[in-house]
């Protein structure tokens, strides 16, 4: 019997005030340090998809969500270049509380507001293709996976 395929769940916020939206640079973390990331985060067991994105938005920008307040942005079906798959589902907000303040600092280099079509060229591909997804109404696609040929 086949075993049933199982696969990491990021879970991934735009803070978006306008047509800008809040990266954080990676710093520490040993994954594609000095790299441009929204706030993000792994799910944890138990936790809803929800319940990640406004945790992660509090641990790492120090913004309190209203879960009320977060829209469905893209689902992205990711694979690494090391062969690694991944779910990443992003959320969209443009209501918070609080300032977001660069909440972990030894992971996190600086906070900065980038136009979302015109993001730096040093974020991270995977998040580059989630907000693409996002800004032009995709709900689902894919990244890092090999081209299909129509046989």
């Amino acid at each position: 019997m086949a075993q049933r395929y199982q696969v990491t769940v990021d879970v991934h916020v735009i803070l978006q005030r306008d047509n800008d939206i809040l990266l954080c640079l990676r710093e520490g973390t040993g994954y594609r340090d000095g790299w441009y990331c929204l706030p993000s985060g792994h799910l944890e067991a138990g936790e809803t998809v929800i319940a990640c994105a406004v945790r992660e938005a509090r641990e790492e920008v120090g913004v309190i969500i209203n879960p009320r307040d977060l829209r469905p942005a893209t689902v992205v079906h990711h694979l690494s270049p090391e062969g690694n798959p991944r779910l990443g589902v992003f959320f969209a907000t443009s209501r918070w509380y609080s300032e977001p303040i660069n909440a972990e600092p030894a992971k996190c280099a600086e906070l900065t507001w980038a136009p979302a079509d015109d993001l730096p060229s040093n974020t991270v591909p995977y998040t580059a293709a989630g907000i693409e997804l996002y800004r032009t109404g995709v709900g689902v696609g894919v990244h890092g996976w090999p081209e299909l040929v129509d046989a």
